[in-house]
């Protein structure tokens, strides 16, 4: 089925389709909208954590719905943004409008899905600009810097997905 009549348009909203089902399944439900809050808070609260040059890497993974929604409200000139874990925490909960308590969990899901829906290198790339406490809220339990490099390596030697 045909949502736009635009081949390349279709394709966007159906992998952005396949991210927030991934989300829904890792909270164990049907909430789209809460799907939505918790992958757009993701995405800009790490967004804003990158340099210019890797936000536009790994923006360039994301289907084409999904690289509006990080570029949203975005401004060049005031990244790579350094707050500590608590802010981040505030910022993340406020914009996906869940209790500061449920960041962790919905942070680690949002990461899940975004490590099997882009490659292992842009990835790594992105994450390695994080200090290590902002990285072990984003990584789903069992992750972390050792298995972003593990993946990084796999990336470099599969070209990638």
């Amino acid at each position: 089925m045909s949502f736009t009549g635009v081949d390349s348009l279709d394709r966007s909203i159906g992998k952005a389709n396949a991210w927030l089902a991934d989300i829904e399944a890792g909270f164990g439900t049907s909430d789209r909208r809460l799907a939505y809050r918790v992958l757009r808070a993701w995405l800009h609260s790490l967004r804003d954590r990158l340099s210019v040059e890797v936000a536009a890497h790994f923006a360039a993974q994301l289907p084409e719905l999904l690289r509006g929604v990080f570029f949203d409200g975005w401004n060049p000139s005031r990244v790579s943004q350094k707050h500590d874990r608590a802010e981040y925490v505030r910022r993340f909960a406020r914009e996906a409008r869940v209790h500061d308590s449920d960041v962790a969990k919905a942070a680690r899901i949002v990461t899940a899905a975004a490590r099997r829906h882009m490659s292992a290198g842009v990835m790594a790339q992105a994450f390695g600009l994080l200090p290590a406490d902002l990285r072990g809220l984003l990584e789903p339990t069992g992750a972390g810097p050792a298995a972003t490099q593990a993946s990084a390596a796999e990336s470099a030697t599969t070209g990638g997905r």
